[in-house]
């Protein structure tokens, strides 16, 4: 609707195919190929179902393609055991923890943010949650360096439902997005050498070429958990149900993944 300025108040039917190309390409100084991609597949949604309820005689987004990606752009990577030691030395005690659980579990920074206490069951030695991404309920052993970072380092209280991480839990529940929680993080590897500092009007502007440099972000944990899975020869289907990959492959293969499978494979990673 910004995009459209003067042309927002139109009819639906006025909307033509050169607004639509516009309007993705107009994204792609701000964010990546990949969420101007999605932005472009939410604006054909919407004008397919204006088309098939008949709202409009013609689907102007219908032909609009989305946009190659650039095969020369650097993707993320893992972190090498110095350069998480490195962030471990100067970060303060949440991000401390989250790091932890994060090479430790393999999850994603939204869901590490939102652990409460009720997802942690220091009895049965296992962290359960429900992934945000794709809803996908896990129970992941605790591996020992984290389970003894939990009973030194965090007070559990009495309360089920109190925040493991209280700072990124707000965060986090402030405006339902990890954006600002990834701003933090990538402030803490700039402050540790591991990429240039970003202005705070270029937070957030996309995973692509235009990021340079910025190949290390909190997820890069989780790509860390499963290179240290695999370079201990861990099985695959082990690594891809800790983590909580999906894999029509795996599955194939493989029905039930059982719990010591599970344990042995967190008992592989390294004491950071």
């Amino acid at each position: 609707m910004a995009y459209l300025g003067e042309k927002a108040a139109s009819d639906l039917c006025e909307i033509e195919k050169r607004s639509i190309v516009g309007f993705r390409d107009s994204l792609v100084p701000k964010v990546s190929t990949t969420t101007a991609n999605n932005d472009l597949k939410t604006i054909r949604m919407l004008f397919r179902a204006a088309h098939r309820d008949q709202y409009i005689d013609s689907d102007p987004a219908e032909f609009v393609p989305v946009l190659k990606r650039d095969s020369g752009a650097p993707g993320r990577r893992p972190f090498t055991i110095p350069e998480i030691q490195r962030v471990l030395e100067i970060a303060d005690p949440e991000w401390k923890s989250l790091i932890y659980f994060g090479i430790y579990t393999g999850q994603r920074l939204g869901d590490l943010a939102a652990l409460t206490w009720s997802n942690i069951d220091l009895g049965r030695n296992e962290l359960h949650l429900v992934t945000r991404k794709r809803g996908k309920r896990l129970t992941i052993p605790l591996a020992l360096p984290l389970r003894e970072h939990i009973l030194a380092h965090l007070q559990a209280g009495d309360i089920p439902d109190a925040p493991v991480h209280p700072r990124a839990f707000a965060t986090l529940k402030k405006d339902n997005r990890v954006r600002h929680l990834s701003a933090q993080f990538g402030d803490l590897l700039a402050s540790a050498g591991l990429r240039p500092k970003l202005p705070h009007s270029s937070r957030g502007i996309g995973r692509n070429a235009r990021r340079g440099t910025l190949d290390l972000s909190f997820h890069c944990l989780r790509h860390t958990a499963v290179s240290l899975l695999r370079d201990a020869q861990v099985p695959e289907a082990a690594v891809m149900e800790l983590v909580g990959h999906d894999s029509v492959e795996i599955s194939r293969r493989y029905t039930h993944v059982g719990r010591e499978a599970l344990s042995k494979a967190v008992d592989a990673l390294p004491t950071l």
